[in-house]
């Protein structure tokens, strides 16, 4: 494995029921395709479902794409998690601003996901939480796309 490649991945939202969820099952898939050996997790900066599985919706849009999230369960983000993980990746700048306001000055292991993977530099993933299954489908294909283009840079870095 190249040592551009992570060995463990923590994936960041608000609740820890729908982007990270995603995000990690997504990851998760496709680097076993890869035959990778990563380790993927996923938490909230907010213990609103803490236990609990991914929102419905969730679930159905990876279903239907081929990947299962039905067995995760939310937890929030702890200090710990920083020494943990060589990678965090962010949903968005509320939730990096949360990780701040919590934890003090994060270190330059949490980015923002869309940054790290080359889609956009200042990109937000958006929340579908009050939204219907479309906007799950829409934000599981950014996920999906984002996952692809970070394995193919810790695959093939510059």
């Amino acid at each position: 494995m190249s040592a551009a490649v992570p060995r463990r991945v923590l994936l960041v939202c608000t609740g820890n029921i729908c982007r990270s969820p995603l995000a990690e099952g997504i990851l998760r898939h496709h680097s076993q395709a890869a035959g990778l050996n990563i380790e993927f997790d996923s938490a909230g900066t907010h213990s609103y479902h803490v236990g609990e599985p991914p929102d419905a919706r969730a679930i159905q849009a990876a279903r239907a794409r081929g990947v299962n999230i039905e067995q995760l369960r939310a937890r929030r983000i702890e200090a710990e998690d920083f020494a943990r993980f060589d990678c965090i990746l962010v949903a968005d700048h509320a939730n990096l601003q949360a990780l701040q306001a919590r934890l003090g000055p994060v270190s330059q292991t949490a980015q923002l996901l869309l940054a790290k993977a080359g889609i956009d530099p200042r990109g937000e993933v958006p929340d579908p939480y009050y939204a219907s299954l479309r906007e799950f489908e829409a934000c599981f294909d950014l996920l999906d796309r984002a996952a692809r283009k970070l394995l193919s840079s810790w695959l093939n870095p510059a």
